[in-house]
């Protein structure tokens, strides 16, 4: 569950980028977050993965009051919450495999585990011929892909999906779509952030649209927000 209660954000600089969010994320939900430059998308990324504190307010995530969490706890938070970026951050002289593995390997995880994990997923997001390839011998599909697997590997209750269509063409973004979605019914929580309205219609999600900090609207497709 990830829930917002009247979040307020203020920046050193006295301007409010969060201006009383309220809003629920149900555990196995599949969300788009859509609203223009500077609405406060990626301030609300930064509150769930606990890169920032809220001014005022309740953020919780996953079982973890953010207002209240201490700096030991928020590397726990972070296994919960896979995030997935547009621009990939991959390590490039690492193989498909090992920029995986490493992500278990920094969590202390075993050898046998991660032989065993890593391998299932790359098969689930169809990586499991390309195990030994670097990042740069592969399309940027692939490589969000890859940056998919990375974010799933730890087993996440919740994945963050910031952009992750923006630096690909239409049929490769439809593909990642259909692999975020195909993760969500495995049951994990999706939550995209995006400026693709026309991928948001063509999957007809539940949207959250915000504008100026604030919610304007939240339902079923992107003409509920056009039309508020």
């Amino acid at each position: 569950m990830i829930e917002f209660t009247d979040v307020v954000k203020s920046y050193q600089q006295g301007n409010n980028a969060l201006n009383g969010i309220t809003m629920q994320i149900a555990d196995g939900d599949f969300v788009f977050l859509v609203g223009p430059s500077g609405s406060g998308k990626s301030t609300i990324i930064k509150l769930i993965t606990g890169e920032l504190k809220p001014t005022s307010g309740s953020v919780h995530v996953n079982g973890y009051s953010l207002e209240r969490i201490r700096k030991r706890e928020i590397p726990y938070l972070r296994r919960t919450v896979g995030v997935v970026f547009q621009d990939f951050r991959l390590i490039p002289n690492m193989t498909v495999y090992d920029n995986v593995a490493f992500a278990m390997r920094v969590i202390g995880a075993k050898e046998k585990e991660i032989k065993e994990r890593v391998p299932y997923v790359l098969e689930l997001v169809g990586l499991e011929n390309k195990a030994n390839r670097h990042p740069g011998e592969m399309s940027g599909g692939e490589q969000q892909r890859l940056a998919i697997a990375r974010a799933l590997v730890n087993n996440p209750s919740t994945i963050i999906a910031d952009e992750p269509t923006g630096n690909l063409d239409p049929a490769r973004s439809f593909e990642i779509m259909a692999l975020l979605q195909e993760i969500n019914n495995l049951g994990t929580t999706i939550l995209v952030v995006t400026h693709e309205k026309d991928l948001v219609e063509l999957f007809n999600k539940r949207v959250i649209a915000i504008d100026e900090g604030v919610v304007v609207s939240d339902g079923e497709g992107y003409y509920g927000y056009e039309n508020q």
